[in-house]
């Protein structure tokens, strides 16, 4: 089966035909937007907008998720994986959290 194909027979079982991403994964994508001096700075200059995203997130749903929140025509995005500080509880030293990055340029 082709994408075209699949794509037809994604029907629910009421008769309604499904999105090709779910509405409701996409409202879990975006996590914040990051406010910083260098964001603002790319904000301005390129008019570009940077998220905190779910680090599961793909391209696609990044780009489908500013668009639907939004109600702009988004035209690339950029992802990048940041790397997490190592955080310290008196003595004892955490694993860094992995955050993930989008840059949508509308």
């Amino acid at each position: 089966m082709n994408a075209a194909a699949i794509k037809k027979n994604a029907i629910k079982q009421d008769g309604v035909r499904q999105n090709a991403v779910n509405q409701e994964r996409l409202m879990q994508v975006l996590l914040a937007p990051v406010v910083s001096e260098k964001s603002t700075y790319v904000a301005d200059k390129n008019e570009q907008v940077i998220f905190r995203v779910a680090p599961d997130a793909t391209k696609p749903e990044i780009k489908a998720a500013v668009e639907l929140l939004f109600k702009v025509q988004v035209k690339s995005v950029q992802v990048a994986n940041v790397k997490g500080k190592e955080k310290r509880f008196g003595r004892f030293i955490g694993p860094p959290p992995a955050l993930e990055e989008g840059l949508c340029l509308p």
